[in-house]
C-alpha cells in the first residue's frame, strides 16, 4: 500500500510539473492575447453602447441607437446605406476568396510538380509582392489600368470596353488588385496540402473508372480540404475589411466597412458608432468563416 501511494504521489507531482511547464510556455501567449485583443475588444464592445457627446466625446446614456442606425433605422426613417455597406463588404470578401481559390489551386499544383530548385524559385516569386508596400502596388495598378495603358488598349481592341473608357476606376480594377494582393495567402496553404497529397488514391479512382472530375472530387479534394479552408480564411478576413484598394481603384465611389470605421473614428468623431460598426464587421467576418467551413464540411461528408 505504501508503495502504491508513493507511485500515485509521484504521478501527481509529475502531472503538476507538466502543468506548470505548460502554463509557463502558454502564459506569455495568453497575456499577449488578453492585453492586446480581449481587453481592447471589451472596450470597443462597451463603447458601442454609449452615446456621442459634444465635440466628439464619449458620453452616456447607454443606448442601442448605434446598432439601430447601423441596421438602417435613423431619425429620418429607414436608410439602407449601412446595410448595403455590410452586404457589399461581404460580397467583396467572398468574391475575392473564391477568385483566389480558382487562381491559386492550379498554381499550387503546378508548383508542387516542379523540381526542388525551381520549386523554391516559384515560392519566392509568389511571396515577392509582400516585399513592396500595399499602397505602392495599388498606385501601380492605377497606372497599369488607367487610360492610355497597354492593358486598357488591349481591352479596347478586344471590345471589352469602349474607346473612351478605361479599366480604372471600376469594379474590375478593384477585384484584380485584390486577387493579386491576396493570392499568396491562398497559394501557400494550398501548396502545403498539395505537397502531402497521396496520389495513390487518385490512381485507384482512375482504375475504378472514374473520370477526371470524379477523381478530383473523391480522391484529391478531401486531402487538400485543410489547405482550402485555411486559404479561404486567410483571404476572406482581410478582404472583408479592406478599404484602401476599393477607395483608390474604385474611384472612392463605393464605401466599405473599413471606410465606415475609418470615417467614424477619424473625421466623424463618433467613436460609439464606429465601435458598433467594428463589432458588426467582426460578426460579418465570423459569419463568413462559419459559412465557408460548414459548406466545405458538408461537401466532405457528401464525398465520404
Amino acid at each position: 500500500m505504501t508503495s502504491q501511494s508513493q507511485i500515485h504521489r509521484g504521478e501527481a507531482i509529475t502531472r503538476g510539473r507538466l502543468s506548470i511547464r505548460a502554463a509557463a510556455s502558454l502564459g506569455p501567449g495568453f497575456i499577449w492575447l488578453i492585453l492586446f485583443f480581449l481587453i481592447p475588444l471589451g472596450i470597443i464592445a462597451a463603447m458601442s453602447f454609449l452615446s456621442r457627446g459634444e465635440d466628439g466625446t464619449v458620453d452616456r446614456p447607454l443606448t442601442l441607437e448605434n446598432y439601430r442606425r447601423l441596421a438602417g433605422f435613423g431619425l429620418l426613417g429607414f436608410d439602407p446605406l449601412y446595410p448595403i455597406i455590410l452586404f457589399r463588404s461581404f460580397v467583396l470578401g467572398s468574391g475575392t476568396a473564391m477568385l483566389c481559390l480558382t487562381a491559386g489551386l492550379p498554381l499550387a499544383f503546378f508548383i508542387a510538380k516542379l523540381s526542388k530548385p525551381f520549386k523554391q524559385l516559384a515560392l519566392t516569386l509568389v511571396v515577392i509582392p509582400f516585399w513592396t508596400n500595399l499602397l505602392i502596388r495599388t498606385y501601380a495598378w492605377q497606372m497599369l489600368l488607367g487610360p492610355g495603358s497597354w492593358i486598357t488598349q488591349l481591352a479596347v481592341w478586344l471590345r471589352v470596353i469602349g474607346p473612351d473608357e478605361a479599366l480604372y476606376p471600376g469594379t474590375f480594377a478593384v477585384y484584380l488588385c485584390m486577387v493579386c494582393d491576396f493570392l499568396p495567402f491562398m497559394v501557400l496553404p494550398l501548396y502545403a496540402s498539395v505537397e502531402k497529397l497521396d496520389w495513390s488514391m487518385a490512381e485507384a479512382a482512375m482504375d475504378l473508372g472514374a473520370n477526371r472530375f470524379q477523381v478530383f472530387r473523391h480522391g484529391v479534394l478531401p486531402q487538400i480540404q485543410p489547405g482550402v479552408i485555411a486559404g479561404l480564411i486567410l483571404v476572406f478576413l482581410p478582404a472583408t475589411g479592406q478599404f484602401v484598394i476599393p477607395d483608390l481603384l474604385g474611384g472612392a465611389k463605393t464605401a466599405m466597412l473599413g471606410n465606415a470605421i475609418q470615417q467614424q473614428f477619424g473625421p466623424g468623431l463618433d467613436w460609439p458608432f464606429g465601435s458598433a460598426v467594428a463589432l458588426v464587421s467582426l460578426a460579418v467576418a465570423l459569419a463568413g468563416l462559419w459559412l465557408f467551413t460548414r459548406k466545405t464540411a458538408d461537401q466532405n461528408l457528401e464525398i465520404v
